[in-house]
């Protein structure tokens, strides 16, 4: 029996083979059928006899999550069932984290429950900047030991000194001031955030940081980019008060629907982003910060 070993799902390969290789261990893949009724159908490579290693890492991003948060139920209940001992799930984007509190009577707030159902079924959990708003810990969500909460931002401020010589960067709301922070303390580059005004789902209005920007190569960071209406605020604002460019640089590359048209007719100029989530925009590889966390969380 084999000691440790990475799972991964088939349209994940990439991102799970440079960590496995970072990692220095197995990556095996999860073959999927889909029945005609939506059912699905997973099968493991570990078919012979004691052939499932004592140790199980999982490779699987949350976005589009409902499909996947099944697979995991699936696969981890089938592999503690095969007398895997300790299994860690690596989620470079985490799901339902958003959801912290109930505005209107009735809604079910999901980050504790989908954060609990992730605590019975894995002895450790990774992931990249989780949006939390209302904890300061990804454990306060995640009740169990192993809950850590890496950062893009460190990566993608290296990106981002590699294309631009002085940036000015910019986080487009409140919330993504502390990316904006991280990167700028790897880099020492210049930095401010904007302030929004959301009045929907896709309306908001942005207020520019009181910081000189005519002139100034600027990169919008934020953590996650889904809808891409707050990005593209931004840039136009940025725009009009003179910058010479912006660019974008995010953690996890959601772009729902046609974001990236709205980012591109807002003027933006190149779009980055970590690997957490496959995209074309994908341009810096999170395994090296990855494997360090899943060496540590393997071994409990």
């Amino acid at each position: 029996m084999m000691d440790t070993a990475l799972l991964y799902f088939p349209d994940e390969a990439a991102p799970a083979r440079r960590l496995a290789e970072a990692a220095g261990l197995a990556a095996h893949p999860v073959a999927c059928h889909r029945f005609p009724d939506a059912e699905l159908k997973l099968t493991l490579p570990f078919a012979e006899a004691g052939g499932f290693p004592a140790t199980l890492g999982i490779y699987r991003s949350l976005d589009r999550p409902n499909d996947k948060l099944v697979e995991l139920l699936l696969v981890a209940r089938h592999a503690r069932a095969q007398g895997v001992g300790r299994l860690v799930l690596v989620a470079p984007y985490l799901a339902y984290m958003r959801q912290d509190i109930a505005f209107h009577p009735g809604e079910i707030v999901s980050q504790t429950l989908v954060g609990g159902f992730l605590a019975e079924l894995f002895d450790a959990v990774i992931t990249v900047d989780p949006h939390l708003h209302r904890i300061e810990r990804l454990d306060q969500a995640i009740p169990i030991g192993h809950a850590v909460a890496l950062s893009g931002a460190p990566r993608l401020a290296e990106l981002i000194a590699d294309r631009h010589e002085n940036p000015l960067l910019i986080g487009p709301d409140e919330e993504a001031g502390q990316w904006v922070r991280q990167a700028a303390a790897t880099t020492g580059f210049d930095h401010g955030v904007c302030r929004k005004v959301r009045h929907g789902d896709r309306d908001v209005t942005i207020a520019l940081p009181d910081i000189e920007v005519a002139g100034r190569e600027v990169v919008l960071m934020d953590d996650v980019a889904s809808s891409g209406h707050t990005v593209a605020r931004a840039a136009e604002a940025l725009l009009a008060a003179g910058a010479r460019s912006v660019d974008v640089a995010v953690t996890h590359a959601l772009f729902a629907g046609d974001a990236v048209e709205v980012i591109r007719a807002a003027g933006v100029g190149e779009v980055w982003s970590t690997d957490c989530i496959a995209h074309a925009s994908n341009a810096i590889a999170m395994a090296p910060v990855l494997a360090q966390s899943l060496a540590a969380s393997l071994k409990g």
